[in-house]
């Protein structure tokens, strides 16, 4: 007899397009599917990219971006998402208009600097992320450039990774995993708080010679894939944690440059 299927649970990802596929909705896909989940999308801008560089960016009106959440919703139910790249105030806006009538977790990377240090965001759009999205989330994670916008200081990550992870939680009401691979040094630590004062450290060594573009990507994606399996935060983002490790240290190959495996 053929074998009893059972429904995928549904993730969801809002988030940009990106052409070379290292990180955006492309990573998000790859990481669902990876860690047991149905992925879908709605695509809040184009890039035309490759690892030399960004070419092109074309925004999604607010208003399509609104349309595929509703479709993916009203059809797919999913138990959790992300959010990645969100571009532009109108589209900070629609997205946390939307999660705010969701009944279901949201992860919020908080994409507003690139890996050359660019930033991503206005001004504007920063001010609406952090007073409309950030207190929705279900757990937020800036890298410490991220982390350095939003406490309004330097963020040091490492050892002060996770007081200034706290400062955040108690700051917005709600988790805060301010991930630490832009420190300086072989010794990277990611630390999550809670409001109430909890935290976890979670440690690992910097792997040389890997391309790291798209790996908050993916450890966000693996959050919300774990959260959309039922685990709790704690336990999702220690199982995400591991999965970008362990695809950071067997690499694939492509044109040369070595990739996070998915």
């Amino acid at each position: 007899m053929p074998a009893t299927l059972t429904d995928l649970p549904v993730a969801l990802s809002i988030a940009g397009s990106d052409s070379g596929a290292g990180a955006g909705i492309q990573a998000d896909l790859l990481t669902f599917a990876a860690n047991g989940v149905y992925g879908t999308t709605a695509i809040t801008c184009l890039t035309a990219q490759n690892p030399l560089g960004v070419s092109g960016v074309q925004a999604t009106s607010p208003a399509f971006v609104l349309e595929q959440c509703h479709q993916v919703t009203r059809y797919y139910r999913p138990k959790a998402l992300k959010t990645g790249m969100l571009l532009n105030v109108e589209i900070v806006e629609a997205v946390a208009g939307f999660i705010a009538e969701a009944k279901f977790p949201a992860v919020i990377d908080p994409v507003m600097v690139a890996s050359s240090g660019a930033t991503l965001l206005s001004a504007e759009a920063v001010a609406a992320v952090a007073r409309k999205l950030l207190p929705l989330a279900a757990v937020v994670t800036p890298n410490l450039d991220e982390a350095t916008i939003l406490l309004g200081r330097k963020a040091l990550g490492g050892s002060q990774g996770p007081a200034e992870a706290l400062e955040l939680a108690r700051r917005y009401g709600v988790p805060f995993l301010v991930k630490g691979g832009h420190a300086d040094g072989d010794a990277l630590v990611d630390a999550l708080a809670w409001p109430d004062g909890r935290t976890l450290t979670l440690t690992a060594q910097r792997i040389p010679g890997i391309d790291t573009h798209g790996s908050g990507c993916t450890l966000s994606a693996a959050i919300t894939a774990h959260l959309a399996r039922g685990e709790s935060l704690e336990q999702a983002v220690r199982l995400a944690h591991t999965y970008l490790q362990s695809g950071m240290q067997t690499p694939m190959q492509v044109v040369g440059l070595k990739h996070i495996r998915h």
